[in-house]
This record gives structure tokens, sequence and C-alpha cells, in this order.
């Protein structure tokens, strides 16, 4: 399954109609937050599309919810905007919430700065801003091995990948 995520768009739909296209394969794609209307939008120009979205801070007006945790590929995917979980201060609370929702994977925006990484088998990502820089990312997950493999673009710095643990009783 290919997950292409967005977030903090603006106003500027034009940078993610240009990426939905270049990764017309994506079977989802997750906005994180601040801009509602590009992501309807979005919707609109793609209907086919699968779409997930939150609330972020300046996304007034709207029925969208701060967070959301669904399951795609065989993983469970929390998506929050950040600023409920004061991310410009840090990540911690964040990574605590991703851990109570159980989340293999948790995506956030708001600082409009890339971040790919993990806490142990979580993975953590904000795609930066789609509507400042064209950042974004794309998450691959391999549902036969539960591999999950993580780019941000377009300044790609090498893949995040988390491989399942063995099982113990494998060995």
């Amino acid at each position: 399954m290919k997950i292409l995520v967005f977030s903090d768009s603006h106003g500027n739909d034009n940078n993610m109609a240009i990426a939905v296209k270049k990764y017309k394969h994506a079977d989802v794609i997750i906005f994180c937050g601040d801009g509602h209307r590009d992501i309807k939008e979005l919707g609109r120009t793609f209907p086919k599309k699968k779409i997930y979205a939150v609330k972020g801070n300046c996304d007034w007006c709207n029925d969208l919810p701060l967070l959301i945790t669904v399951e795609l590929g065989g993983k469970r995917v929390m998506i929050t905007h950040g600023h409920a979980q004061y991310v410009k201060d840090g990540i911690e609370r964040l990574i605590a919430l991703g851990h109570r929702e159980k989340a293999d994977i948790v995506l956030f925006g708001h600082t409009h700065r890339t971040l790919t990484t993990a806490d142990g088998m979580m993975l953590i990502m904000n795609p930066g801003s789609i509507g400042f820089d064209g950042s974004y990312g794309i998450i691959d997950i391999d549902e036969n091995t539960g591999i999950i493999t993580a780019n941000e673009y377009p300044d790609n710095y090498g893949p995040v990948v988390i491989r399942p643990q063995a099982n113990k009783e494998e060995f």
C-alpha cells in the first residue's frame, strides 16, 4: 500500500495536485491539517482517491476531526495536526499519544519542517509544508512482510524503514 502524506497547504492546492499526478498509484492520501479548503478541492479534482484529513490550527469553521486513527495496510495510522500536542516544543507528547493509540505510524504537521524518524517500532512523520516549500511524504506498507518504508520529498535523505520484530518462537 502506498500512502501520500501532505500537511500545511495554506491555500496552495496546486502543489498537492502535482504530487498526486506524480504518484497516481498511491492508494490513499492523508492530509495533516491547515488547508481544509485545499483538501476539499483536491477531493473534487481526484474523486476516486481515498482521503483522510484532520483539522489544523488554521482550519476554522469545518467539521474535520482533530485526530483520527485508521487501519491501512494492516497498520494503525494516527493522524493529527500536532498543535494540540504542542509539537513546536518537541514531539514527546505526540509520541506518548501514539503509544496510547497503539499506532504503528504517527503523522502530523504544524511545524512546516519535515521529520521522519522512529520511536521503537513506531514510524513518526511530519511531511513539512506542501504549501510553502512543496514538501510531502510517501509511505509504503508491504502487507506481506509488514515492512514500512517512509521517504520525504523533495529533499530525500534516504528512507526510514521499520521491520517487524521476529517472533521469538521462530528461533
